[in-house]
């Protein structure tokens, strides 16, 4: 069994059987057919995965490596709003006409600072801060901007990443206001994995440790059978990953630089509803 396979059991064990039912409230989110969406959840879970040990995708159910690592790609690397320029078709639902989600996710890491280092968005003073203040207290992104709010389709979840220098080792703390636990976790936890690989190798850093806080840990009704089948599937060893060890400039990653080598999974067999 992998560590990320015991982490994500544990979470849904707990939210089950202590987690608090919205039932009796009035809730936004609703099933395609119209039926309210209500949740269990347990407020703040963190996990932590120490990335030097193992590679944290589970092995109960499939995540879809390539396009969790495409996103990935599109927020930070591209820092896209456009879902056009997406493999997937997960953030369909919240763009307009033209593919765009509005002033969120890559948007704001586009956006320009200045600093009396110079102007940098946030993507590239993380690694101009990683190269020459590795020290440093303050290597941080932000994707929950107040003043935006209003222009976003859809307010980041997944919204701050602190980046954090011990040794030779790169940690990062991913901060995430609320988490649709089934559907969205580990494919949460595989983004920003990759990210610190990513970030560490261009830094000459080696990847260490990514916790995860999540404040909002919940489970949709609809999906407690499945969170059952998924607690009793077959387990298996953590895959290895691989990235390509030439690329030393953040922007010339591909998709293609990065693979599992031996992902064995339980096969889910069944489609898991997205509450919007």
């Amino acid at each position: 069994m992998s560590r990320a396979d015991k982490i994500f059991i544990d979470n849904l064990k707990d939210i089950i059987n202590n987690g608090f039912w919205d039932t009796g409230y009035d809730v936004r989110p609703h099933w395609e057919d119209g039926t309210p969406a209500h949740t269990v959840k347990r407020f703040c879970i963190v996990n932590r995965y120490d990335l030097s040990e193992e590679f944290p995708i589970i092995t109960v159910r499939k995540t879809n490596f390539r396009n969790a690592v495409d996103e990935i790609l599109w927020i930070y690397q591209k820092k896209s709003n456009n879902v056009n320029e997406l493999n997937s078709h997960i953030w369909d639902a919240w763009a307009d006409e033209s593919g765009s989600i509005g002033k969120a996710y890559g948007y704001q890491l586009s956006v320009k600072h200045k600093y009396k280092e110079g102007e940098f968005d946030q993507v590239d003073r993380v690694l101009y801060d990683l190269k020459h203040n590795p020290l440093s207290r303050r290597i941080m992104t932000n994707l929950y901007v107040h003043a935006d709010l209003h222009e976003m389709n859809l307010y980041p979840c997944a919204y701050s990443v602190t980046f954090n220098v011990t040794g030779d080792r790169l940690n990062a703390v991913l901060n995430q206001r609320s988490q649709d636990m089934l559907t969205a976790n580990n494919w949460n936890v595989v983004q920003y994995a990759v990210l610190v690989h990513m970030m560490a190798q261009v830094s000459g850093l080696k990847a260490g440790e990514l916790v995860h806080v999540i404040a909002d840990a919940h489970l949709y009704d609809r999906h407690i059978p499945i969170a059952q089948k998924l607690i009793a599937a077959e387990q298996f060893d953590a895959p290895k990953f691989v990235i390509n060890k030439a690329v030393h400039d953040f922007y010339k990653f591909t998709l293609d630089d990065f693979d599992l080598i031996d992902y064995k999974y339980t096969p889910l067999g069944e489609k898991i509803e997205v509450a919007i």
